[in-house]
């Protein structure tokens, strides 16, 4: 029997401390370095708006971005139904990334984008080996989405995602071309290193601007704790009569008839969703104001209330609903 040596002793110990997941990536990664896989020199983040995408430059020279960051950028953290179709068409042998997961997006996809920026990239990341896509992909999926779009291929819910697709595209394009006068007139070589993404912020502050939550976050906070409600500020998930309570105390009380209006010109589809928010459908000059005086007011209210009766009774007093009558503030 041959003795063991103390080096190889040592190792064989420490591997079988090792947890499978990291034996496995180990495995992956002398695997990676045995068939020449490329590592990233460089990383990084590129923000967009309240996103960051993961980033990096490889030692071929290749740029290549994350699955996860695109997803984020593209449809956001609710992307639960995104997830399965992803995993029933992998199961089924199609490697789409989790942004371009929906059915409907399916007839936009060409084989040449499949074989070109979808195509999955594994690099080294240290000891990591990491799958990503060549940079060229943000683009080529905001297209996709914006093709269905003009077709009318989405469904309702969908709509706000080719919005955000719109912007992120034309975002990048205004980017771009900065980036090409840098780069003819050698002022990349002096520029600060995060010019460009200021010239994205700023682009992208003034186009969200339209599509900008008119609600604050301490509307809902309120709201949640009158009604003994736990409040999770990282969760876009709320109870569904929280858009009942919002007709309540705040369009039900903007202007005489507004809500019926708002039904009538962005109704409910047969799954109980509306293809719009409905503040999208005031007027700037004048309804947003006003949107925006009430809801200061409300969370006025709300903070001196210790319930959600006491708060009702006030509201009630200072803003009825046309046809209601006033209660009368008791001590």
């Amino acid at each position: 029997m041959t003795e063991k040596s103390p080096n190889s002793a040592g190792g064989i110990a420490r591997a079988e401390k090792l947890s499978p997941e990291e034996r496995s990536q180990i495995a992956q990664t002398a695997a990676a370095a045995r068939w020449g896989i490329p590592r990233a020199t460089h990383r990084g983040e590129i923000v967009i708006g309240d996103t960051r995408i993961p980033c990096a430059v490889l030692d071929n020279g290749r740029r290549v971005l994350t699955e996860n960051g695109i997803t984020n950028a593209l449809l956001g953290s609710r992307s639960g139904a995104s997830k399965r179709l992803k995993k029933s068409q992998l199961e089924a042998g199609a490697p789409v990334p989790l942004f371009l997961a929906p059915d409907r997006l399916k007839p936009f996809i060409s084989q040449e984008v499949m074989d070109g920026p979808l195509a999955p990239v594994q690099y080294l990341d240290g000891t990591r080996t990491v799958t990503g896509y060549d940079a060229t992909v943000l683009p080529a999926a905001c297209e996709i989405w914006l093709r269905a779009r003009d077709a009318g291929a989405l469904q309702a819910q969908q709509i706000e995602k080719a919005q955000q697709a719109d912007i992120l595209m034309r975002g990048l394009a205004h980017v771009g071309v900065v980036a090409l006068v840098d780069e003819a007139t050698g002022y990349q070589e002096v520029r600060d290193r995060m010019a460009l993404q200021a010239i994205l912020d700023k682009f992208l502050r003034t186009e969200f601007a339209a599509w900008a939550k008119r609600f604050p976050d301490e509307f809902y906070k309120e709201m949640f704790r009158l009604k003994g409600w736990g409040y999770n500020p990282l969760s876009v998930a709320r109870p569904g009569v929280v858009g009942r309570y919002t007709t309540d105390v705040v369009y039900e009380r903007l202007a005489p008839g507004i809500v019926e209006e708002l039904e009538r010109i962005n109704p409910k589809n047969d799954r109980g969703n509306r293809r719009t928010k409905h503040h999208q459908w005031l007027s700037e000059d004048i309804g947003h104001p006003a949107l925006a005086q009430h809801i200061h007011a409300v969370i006025g209210f709300m903070r001196a209330s210790a319930c959600w009766d006491d708060f009702i009774r006030l509201l009630d007093r200072a803003f009825p609903k046309k046809g209601h009558t006033i209660p009368m503030l008791l001590e």
